[in-house]
């Protein structure tokens, strides 16, 4: 069960990765719209530069209270700023390609972890069962 856990933790880092990837292009986009540098946005909404540009490089994550003030600032939903950004056809199905590839290279890794823990418990029964040393 343990390595259960494990893979579950990876997803959600993953997905972590995701959104504050997602969240880091929004916001440079809006950003740029509006023609604002970094110091100017980081004045608006209260935090400091450096503090923005470790948000934009997806180094560190945000409170609900600086989103908020982020998607009021771009006059935007909150969930925006989340969004993965518009994609042509082409960056599409390229982009779902790769996360098939991903999803199933990830699935294959995980089937060979829980068969090979199913293999040794069923090995160590058959021992145990015909009293192999």
């Amino acid at each position: 069960m343990s390595r259960l856990k494990n893979i579950v933790a990876k997803r959600v880092i993953q997905e972590e990765k995701v959104l504050k990837n997602n969240l880091s292009s929004n916001i440079k986009k809006y950003r740029h719209r509006r023609n604002w540098s970094q110091f100017a946005l980081a004045e608006k909404i209260n935090i400091s530069t450096n503090f923005l540009a470790d948000i934009e490089a997806g180094n560190t994550w945000v409170s609900a209270q600086t989103l908020t003030k982020l998607a009021q600032a771009f006059e935007v939903e909150a969930f925006e700023l989340l969004k993965p950004q518009e994609k042509s056809a082409d960056q599409k199905s390229q982009n779902e390609n790769e996360n098939k590839k991903t999803i199933l290279t990830q699935f294959s890794q995980d089937l060979t972890v829980v068969l090979h823990e199913s293999m040794e418990k069923a090995f160590a029964h058959v021992k145990k069962q015909y009293k192999i040393p």
